[in-house]
């Protein structure tokens, strides 16, 4: 048998689905009451497990079913170490908070992290991904979990890209949102000169590319040099006036019939050759 984790009442105290605290963690799903609030909502296990280890000072409030209290006890374990306020509640009311959440739902203060505190970093970043007008949050947040998994030192997401504290965004990166920073609705141009100023050279990624990834100028001496990866909208790709702020643009073999690969594809690839040719 489960054991029951040690320390608060498991006794449900959030009873009552139609509470008013139940209805304002519900609205953090829409980016009006994030906007409002300065918080956002963090559904299910790993992402919730994720922002407790590694963001614990953003977590404002920790709710969880009696089951998924006992069953994700590490969860509130970590939160007990960190003196956070955990609220048990029945299944409706988390149900009610948040349908997709498995019992398990977290409020976090948003990070306003800025492109100013990443280049000012006491180790400066080498390799840095940047997503213009990328607006499906699961593309968005699976190109963040790309990034954490290379070991990227932070992810911008430019222009009309999507609100990286989403619910889709935030349940897609499975946790990478509170690994690594993540720059906010900074214009490209005004990011890239940023970038550049900082020593990263700017390389885009898109078909119309005169070197391939890997070959020639775009070799490996070319991908050990620090380096800002820059990736357009889901549609249409890198426009020509920002595919003009790039020091280089480098496209992606096809040896096979596709006709392209999708944005997460092509930053694993992109981001991997990158992170590879700076640790030889």
């Amino acid at each position: 048998m489960t054991e029951r984790p040690t320390g608060p009442d498991l006794t449900p105290t959030f009873v009552n689905a139609k509470a008013e605290r139940v209805k304002q963690v519900r609205a953090l799903a829409g980016r009006s009451a994030r906007s409002k609030t300065g918080r956002f909502l963090v559904e299910g296990p790993q992402a919730v497990r994720e922002a407790v280890r590694f963001a614990p000072t953003r977590v404002r409030d920790l709710y969880l079913t009696e089951d998924a209290a006992t069953r994700y006890s590490e969860i509130v374990a970590d939160a007990q170490a960190a003196e956070l306020y955990v609220h048990i509640g029945t299944p409706q009311v988390l149900e009610a908070m948040s349908p997709d959440a498995q019992g398990v739902v977290a409020v976090l203060d948003n990070a306003g992290v800025s492109l100013d505190d990443v280049l000012g970093a006491a180790t400066p970043p080498r390799l840095i991904m940047v997503l213009s007008n990328v607006r499906d949050p699961g593309n968005a947040g699976t190109a963040i979990r790309v990034a954490d998994a290379a070991g990227a030192d932070a992810v911008v997401l430019a222009g009309e890209s999507v609100d990286p504290a989403n619910p889709k965004v935030v349940r897609a990166s499975a946790g990478s949102l509170f690994h690594l920073p993540v720059v906010r609705s900074l214009p490209l141009d005004d990011a890239l000169v940023a970038l550049a100023g900082a020593g990263l050279q700017i390389v885009a990624a898109d078909g119309s590319g005169t070197s391939e990834l890997g070959d020639g100028d775009a070799g490996t001496e070319f991908l050990a040099k620090p380096t800002a990866w820059v990736f357009g909208n889901e549609a249409w790709g890198l426009r020509e006036d920002e595919l003009s702020l790039a020091d280089a643009v480098v496209s992606l073999p096809i040896y096979g019939k596709a006709e392209s690969l999708n944005l997460a594809t092509a930053a694993s690839v992109c981001l991997y050759a990158s992170a590879r040719a700076q640790r030889r």
